[in-house]
């Protein structure tokens, strides 16, 4: 039997693919064969339905303290192109979203050296009081780890639960990048490591919390450091369940130190296909598996529903991170375009929330 067949046996069977059958999806298997098995798994989880979110990215500043190598989104203090947000002008972008349809608001920034712990409670007290509403997802790991260690100097779960009174519904899944250390040294010397990035969402899955998972692909990274990026989401989730669901991303090499350093060159679209179909058959314990149209494209992430992804993230409205790197795509989609996308591919439209829980279909 040969590793392909071995490999779509287990699949069928509902058996968990081994390290070595996962880097032979990212490296050997034959990329349409991947990606009818993917879909078929798809199928069998979520049937013909494809999600997505009406929400609003708001970044409330990108003055930060670290200098990754791959980000062109964060500066110093005092540097050209830095921004910062005071609470009001965050709370009247999400309103003015809400007022639109939005039901999830969407917030990261860099690691302010400055800012103290009560703008963030009174952002999220102030979202909160929204009406209708809105799902407040915010905050990546190494967001919430900065706040605890050198900004409230509290204990991290002190932290997360003066988050989770003020507002907080979901963490996000930034910061992960691929877990691997010698990796994060060359492309985010300086940030948390992968379990310091998993110690936190156990922990807020542990208070009943529940976020998202990523992964950033195509700079220095071997089939080998996705596999295992992949299996420590995989672990985390069987000890929690509190992944709502999994988006991949190609890096943005354009405009970073990174590209310079290394010479990059963007992932193809046949890559990003890939990555989509072997990420939906290596995490087994994973309902959903996002097509992140601000990294792909539209017309990519719709191709991506055959290829074992089931949601087109959302409609997002204005973009930073990526298009500061250089991502030629739209700042933002229409529902109506997000919903013939889906129709386009076959599927069934479902408006859902922050939890991927069908809204309106």
């Amino acid at each position: 039997m040969s590793v392909w067949e071995k490999i779509k046996e287990k699949t069928e069977a509902g058996e968990r693919l081994s390290s070595e059958e996962g880097v032979y999806l990212f490296r050997e298997a034959d990329l349409h064969q991947l990606g009818q098995l993917a879909d078929g798994v798809r199928e069998r989880k979520v049937g013909k339905r494809a999600s997505y979110v009406l929400n609003r990215y708001l970044n409330y500043s990108n003055i930060c303290v670290l200098s990754c190598q791959f980000c062109a989104f964060a500066r110093r203090k005092r540097e050209p192109g830095t921004f910062e947000l005071s609470v009001s002008e965050v709370v009247d972008g999400a309103k003015q979203a809400v007022a639109l349809g939005a039901t999830e608001i969407h917030i990261v920034g860099g690691l302010h050296p400055s800012l103290p712990y009560e703008f963030y409670l009174e952002m999220l007290r102030g979202l909160a009081g929204l009406e209708p509403r809105p799902m407040l997802k915010v905050f990546t790991a190494i967001e919430i780890r900065h706040l605890a260690e050198r900004v409230a100097k509290k204990p991290m779960v002190e932290v997360l639960g003066d988050l989770q009174e003020a507002g907080l519904d979901s963490l996000t899944g930034g910061g992960a990048e691929i877990f691997d250390a010698g990796v994060r040294e060359r492309i985010c010397r300086g940030k948390e490591s992968a379990e310091e990035w998993l110690e936190v969402h156990r922990t807020w899955h542990g208070m009943g919390g529940r976020s998202t998972a990523t992964m950033l692909y195509g700079h220095v990274e071997t089939a080998e450091q996705r596999v295992d990026h992949l299996q420590k989401l995989r672990g985390l989730q069987d000890e929690t369940g509190g992944f709502t669901g999994f988006i991949p991303f190609a890096f943005e090499p354009s405009q970073t130190r990174l590209a310079e350093l290394g010479k990059i060159r963007r992932a193809s679209a046949l890559e990003e296909l890939r990555v989509i179909a072997a990420s939906r058959l290596i995490l087994d314990n994973f309902d959903h598996v996002t097509a992140y149209w601000i990294s792909t494209g539209l017309p990519l992430a719709q191709v991506a529903l055959s290829y074992g992804a089931d949601d087109l993230h959302g409609t997002i409205g204005e973009e930073k991170i990526f298009h500061m790197a250089g991502a030629k795509t739209p700042v933002g989609q229409t529902r109506g375009n997000l919903e013939r996308a889906i129709r386009e591919a076959g599927r069934e439209p479902v408006q859902r929330n922050t939890f991927y829980e069908a809204i309106r279909s």
